[in-house]
């Protein structure tokens, strides 16, 4: 990888192709792709939507507009082209030939700041993943020497294989090692969802559009100086951190990867694992950047994830794992319309407004993400010998102690405590014997 170097000035032009449809205007693309360039340390000098009625094979473009992107890398000494969309290999070839510059596609830029941002096993194996299976394609692209032949063995040998017939050979067989090690992760995470659900501490996992504040709002609940930048996919790879509510002594908060529009397909192929881990929550919450306009179609994006994890039904459903919504930013939003958004989150009780970075809401999330936690607590009674002190202890540090009366055990007094414990807090309790 590494295709691209940091500083490197850019045009980033969007096509927009008549007659394809996006969950994103192309003002509102253009934008997204911008930031993407920006999040690996390109410097975009221009920007532009160009329309599109009929796509030409070998360029994406007509030879009109070609020559007014050649134009622009001239006037903005641009060194970099960067097309949001697909590009094939032939169009990414003739358009590097004809522009004199490095091209990339939308594919190729998102995969640079995976590689840039993946931190763990696990994400490193991802994104070499993704990137051989879009790196095989392109083989024919810049490599002339690719095209000579290797000799056969021995006088009756025939011709040999090509060297870029090799090269894919080694990809494939690079990609089914990578396959394999990618579904031991699989497996071993499935085993790590499995002990925290028998742990069994709640988990509460943070969802959302790429950029929303996911990261902002975790280090705010946890703390922790995880990597927050107003950037594209600042976070890459699950993180996870235990915090306290009022109710519920320890709870894991788990930031995952932010959601994106027409992200490729390899990638969604290869990224699946890491938004798997939110199939284990107890509670989803789904931070929203209420100050962006394209908010409602960033929503349809993330709950169209959901769904195909088996998560959330459609508008309005019924979700499988509670949903609670953080409308973020609300501190960029004008006095009127803040003032009209907190009015609006009042009908529903999953809906609350903050601001991950001053702190406002904050609080009313937590009770929320509290109350939906005990929701399923029960009043239970236990008797127990008084020798048992710290099993009584621990009934009052983790759930809601009603009553607490010593009875009459014969010869060995008790305990009699009535206390409200959730499904899992009575299933940790039960296994404190075990």
């Amino acid at each position: 990888m590494g295709e691209v170097s940091r500083g490197a000035r850019a045009l980033v032009v969007c096509p927009d192709i008549r007659g394809q449809q996006h969950d994103l205007d192309a003002d509102s693309r253009l934008a997204e792709a911008c930031g993407l360039a920006l999040a690996i340390g390109i410097v975009v000098v221009d920007a532009s939507v160009v329309p599109v009625r009929q796509v030409k094979p070998g360029t994406l473009f007509g030879s009109g507009q070609v020559e007014n992107i050649a134009t622009a890398c001239e006037q903005h000494e641009a060194e970099l082209v960067v097309i949001d969309g697909a590009l094939s290999p032939i169009q990414q070839r003739n358009l590097e030939e004809a522009l004199r510059r490095k091209v990339i596609d939308r594919t190729g830029l998102i995969l640079e700041i995976f590689g840039e941002r993946a931190a763990t096993a696990e994400g490193r194996l991802q994104v070499e993943l993704a990137h051989l299976d879009y790196q095989q394609s392109r083989l024919v692209r810049s490599w002339t020497h690719l095209e000579r032949q290797r000799g056969g063995f021995g006088f009756l040998g025939g011709p040999g294989e090509t060297q870029i017939e090799a090269d894919r050979r080694m990809i494939r067989q690079r990609m089914g090692r990578l396959r394999k090690e990618l579904e031991q992760v699989r497996k071993t995470r499935a085993l790590h969802r499995e002990r925290r659900g028998r742990a069994p501490w709640p988990v509460i996992a943070l969802v959302g559009y790429t950029n929303a504040g996911k990261s902002t709002l975790f280090n705010r609940l946890t703390g922790e100086s995880v990597m927050a930048e107003d950037l594209l996919f600042a976070t890459l790879d699950p993180t996870m951190r235990a915090i306290r509510l009022p109710g519920v002594e320890k709870a894991i908060l788990s930031d995952t990867v932010g959601f994106i529009s027409d992200l490729p397909t390899q990638l969604v192929a290869a990224f699946r694992a890491t938004l798997e881990e939110v199939t284990g929550a107890d509670v989803i919450v789904h931070v929203r950047d209420m100050a962006n306009a394209a908010a409602a179609a960033q929503k349809a994006q993330v709950l169209g994830v959901l769904r195909d994890l088996g998560i959330a039904e459609g508008e309005g459903g019924e979700s499988a794992i509670p949903i609670v919504e953080a409308w973020n930013k609300i501190d960029l939003l004008a006095a009127a319309e803040r003032d009209r958004m907190i009015e609006s989150a009042r009908q529903d009780e999953n809906t609350v407004p903050i601001s991950a970075v001053t702190g406002e809401g904050v609080g009313a999330l937590l009770a929320r993400i509290d109350a939906l936690l005990t929701a399923g607590a029960k009043v239970h009674e236990f008797v127990l010998p008084a020798a048992r002190g710290q099993k009584i202890a621990w009934l009052h540090a983790h759930g809601q102690v009603l009553e607490d009366d010593v009875v009459d055990g014969g010869d060995e007094p008790k305990r009699r405590v009535r206390v409200r414990l959730t499904p899992k807090e009575l299933g940790r309790f039960a296994s404190l014997d075990s």
